[in-house]
């Protein structure tokens, strides 16, 4: 329980810290470096989330499938680094996965209201780089984004880029 809620508020530092960087090297905040900061995040978590999986796959077999991956990290790698595993994992079976969080831990700190609901993608593009990089690590190269219709609910979309 302690090292959730260290984790939960390491990484709303983080975030801060990597938006008032931004906003102090330039005085304003306007959508070209709110991409910026986003950019940085999901690059600080693709490197963690490949760290994670290195980790967490050392001694497993390795996997038949795309999908065989995709349950991994919606049952193991999800618990291991969100303590609850992904509500529902939907595919169309042509490489594209959409996983849901009906309580997303890194979201419930904020509010449930509307005044906060622009502020989730910046508190989700760390997670989105976290799969993106255990997937790059298993093989799969991917692109990760997230969406949030009602907080602390989120959707992640998962695109496998194939390989030509």
């Amino acid at each position: 329980m302690a090292d959730e809620t260290l984790f939960e508020f390491l990484h709303m530092e983080i975030v801060s810290h990597v938006y008032k960087e931004q906003q102090s090297s330039k005085g304003t905040m306007d959508n070209k470096d709110r991409a910026v900061c986003v950019s940085v995040l999901e690059g600080m978590g693709f490197r963690v989330g490949q760290g994670l999986i290195e980790r967490l796959t050392r001694d497993s077999p390795s996997f038949k499938d795309e999908l065989d991956i995709m349950k991994f990290i919606c049952k193991d790698f999800w618990t291991k680094v969100f303590r609850r595993q992904v509500d529902n994992l939907r595919t169309n079976h042509q490489g594209t996965y959409v996983l849901q969080d009906n309580k997303f831990n890194l979201l419930t700190q904020l509010s449930n209201g509307k005044q906060y609901f622009d502020q989730a993608p910046k508190y989700l593009a760390f997670s989105c780089g976290v799969v993106r990089g255990a997937l790059s690590n298993l093989g799969l190269e991917s692109v990760v984004t997230a969406e949030v219709s009602v907080m602390p609910s989120c959707k992640f979309q998962v695109v496998i880029q194939k390989l030509s």
